[in-house]
């Protein structure tokens, strides 16, 4: 330690590590804080992040406006694509319905022509059923030569088809039975043969040197008079074909009028 009174030092102790510098500018009074200017660009940064409420709720409207239309251009677009498919679907059925219209329409058609066809059957047998055909001969007979002859009765009441062919060259004639007797008693008169007499003794209708013959007779249908008689010059054999209608006339025909 050193003593007071030599050249007035003054006495620092170990503890004391403070310059008299330090002391000084501790003792200093504070300058006062002036904050420093804002430059340009952070002023522009603050001036562009400030929006207006009115330009704030406009864009939230166009934003909800864009929303509402975007939807409703989905509901549209699904709304769409429903009634395409409605079309499709709709397009198929009536495609299906005209097909099945067609199938009926033929049906039909076809369902009418046999009906037409059934009519006319109907309307056939019932007039087969007024006026019934039979045959009544149709067995081949022979002819043994000029004396002999084939002779059947003729019906009244029906209409005679008479339809035969022959082996060689006949002689058909029908003949009241006046005519007939007259007939008869040229050929036992001796006048001529049986081939002769049988057609030239009168006759209501006659097919002479034939093969064939295919005809029909009306007269008595309303008279039962008269008879079918067949000669032949030669041996033959005639193949007949005949047949009668049943059509009664209302008043007397023929020999009986």
């Amino acid at each position: 330690m050193t003593p007071v009174g030599q050249g007035m030092r003054s006495w620092v102790g170990p503890m004391d590590s403070t310059s008299p510098a330090s002391e000084d500018v501790a003792l200093q009074p504070a300058e006062a804080y002036s904050p420093q200017p804002a430059t340009g660009g952070v002023a522009r940064s603050r001036a562009s992040l400030y929006v207006p409420r009115e330009r704030r709720l406009w864009t939230a409207a166009l934003a909800a406006a864009l929303l509402l239309t975007a939807g409703g251009l989905g509901l549209l677009y699904v709304d769409d694509t429903t009634n395409q498919a409605t079309i499709r679907s709709m397009t198929t059925q009536n495609e299906s319905l005209t097909g099945r219209n067609q199938n009926l329409q033929t049906q039909l058609t076809t369902t009418q022509t046999k009906l037409t066809t059934s009519q006319d059957q109907v309307s056939s047998l019932s007039a087969q059923l007024e006026h019934p055909t039979l045959g009544i001969w149709n067995v081949p007979q022979a002819i043994s030569g000029s004396s002999f002859y084939l002779a059947a009765g003729v019906p009244d009441t029906f209409t005679y088809h008479l339809k035969l062919t022959s082996s060689g060259p006949i002689s058909v004639s029908i003949l009241s039975i006046k005519q007939f007797g007259e007939a008869v008693r040229c050929v036992e008169n001796g006048r001529g043969s049986t081939n002769y007499c049988m057609h030239y003794s009168g006759t209501d209708a006659d097919w002479l040197n034939v093969t064939s013959v295919n005809a029909d007779f009306h007269r008595a249908e309303g008279c039962a008079a008269y008879l079918l008689v067949i000669t032949s010059a030669t041996s033959v054999t005639v193949t007949p074909d005949v047949s009668v209608t049943y059509n009664p006339a209302s008043s007397a025909t023929g020999a009986c009028v």
